[in-house]
């Protein structure tokens, strides 16, 4: 993401307004709370138990149960949403060019391949001791279609389901980005561009709700069916929230910024939101049969109230905490390692063994996947997105030691 040059400091009395930089530590924030949270929530489950009488949580106290177990995946699909539809929001509202498709896969391809592909080779050698093993798991992963085998979406590496998801995203973005601001660029009146873009991503949000609906409600698909209520249908909401927070972003430009008395309580009024929504959730109940597309729109709401607030908030300022940026620098491979990490570590027995145990394994859980996902990050995913700048923005072969001009006589 570019960043703006920073403005000159403000007096102490009236703070600064958030700039691009501040923006981006403000999702480098969430990106670390996010994935601070699914190493909790990954962990919680395994210290889950079932029996005969039914599950029991680690911790039996709903109200905190509710916070411990907060699934934050659809966070990760909004940002992201948000971050790459923007410059086709720009394109379709207020013209402009836009990257190929080439360029826009190239350069995703850089940024998430080379650590997943490692990170799927090593877990499945060493879970496939010997050959020829599961070979359809391992070819499936690397072509991201395990999120369409009931039996193996949550094999080898359990959060990269998401990643699947995150792929078929790129793949409808480079359709639909181009083809709104084609089906934008004759109309004349800005209002009718937006209405047409604002249009395109309702409808794409709408879709999960149609989806589950179906398929709970009417031909009563139960919650395990994973392909069914993973699959993209079913969540691309997130997505869509996203790409809508884009459009409504752009539209609005430098209007419409919150003052600090309304994005303070509507964050904290989104976050109340969102806990009670996990406490809520039971298996086949409303609030766990629409989870999702839920909690996709509340986190749009709460990327706006951030992003765009005038005056920095308390929020805001906890967010560009150094160390929650620093998890969120290294928040893909931390995602990615964790939970082989976990797993190892209790295969090893270095994990408590009784549920009372539970917050020690959190700790200790954290105290080795976080250097794991450091030295991730610097030795393989940082220099890896280095790849990324060897094509220039018409996805040409970037010259980096320019021929000099000749001499004229």
């Amino acid at each position: 993401m570019t960043t703006a040059t920073a403005p000159p400091a403000a007096p102490a009395t009236a703070p600064a307004p958030a700039t691009g930089r501040a923006r981006a530590s403000d999702l480098d924030g969430l990106r670390g709370l996010a994935a601070l949270s699914t190493v909790l929530f990954h962990v919680w489950q395994q210290y889950h138990r079932y029996d005969a009488s039914g599950s029991h949580p680690p911790i039996g106290q709903p109200l905190i149960g509710a916070a411990l177990s907060f699934e934050v995946i659809d966070l990760f699909f909004v940002m992201s949403a948000y971050l790459l539809t923007l410059s086709y929001a720009r394109a379709a509202i207020d013209g402009g060019a836009v990257r190929t498709a080439r360029v826009f896969l190239f350069r995703r391809a850089v940024r998430i391949l080379p650590l997943y592909v490692l990170a799927v080779c090593t877990v499945w050698a060493l879970r496939n001791p010997d050959l020829p093993g599961d070979w359809r798991d391992l070819a499936e992963h690397l072509t991201f279609t395990h999120l369409f085998d009931q039996r193996r979406i949550f094999y080898t590496l359990g959060p990269s389901w998401s990643l699947s998801l995150e792929v078929c995203f790129y793949l409808a973005l480079v359709v639909l980005g181009p083809l709104a601001v084609r089906l934008c660029r004759p109309l004349r009146r800005r209002g009718a561009r937006i209405a047409v873009c604002a249009a395109g991503c309702a409808a794409l949000y709408a879709l999960p709700w149609i989806w589950i609906t179906v398929a709970h409600q009417v031909l009563g698909v139960p919650h395990t069916d994973w392909v069914v209520y993973f699959g993209p249908a079913a969540r691309c909401g997130g997505f869509a929230a996203g790409m809508g927070l884009a459009v409504l972003a752009t539209a609005l430009g430098e209007r419409g910024r919150p003052r600090r008395a309304v994005a303070l309580p509507l964050t904290a009024a989104v976050l109340a939101a969102l806990y009670g929504l996990s406490l809520l959730s039971a298996p086949e109940n409303a609030a766990f049969t629409y989870y999702h597309p839920l909690a996709s729109g509340l986190w749009a709401v709460l990327l706006f109230a951030t992003l765009r607030v005038r005056r920095r908030t308390v929020w805001n300022r906890f967010l560009t905490a150094r160390w929650l940026t620093a998890v969120g620098l290294v928040s893909y491979s931390l995602f990615l390692w964790h939970e082989p990490v976990m797993l190892q570590l209790h295969r090893a027995g270095l994990l408590p063994a009784t549920q009372a145990g539970f917050p020690l394994a959190v700790l200790i859980v954290l105290a080795v996947a976080l250097p794991f996902a450091w030295l991730s990050y610097w030795l393989l995913e940082y220099p890896a997105g280095l790849l990324g700048r060897l094509k220039d923005g018409r996805g040409r072969p970037r010259e980096f030691y320019p021929k000099a001009p000749r001499a004229t006589a």
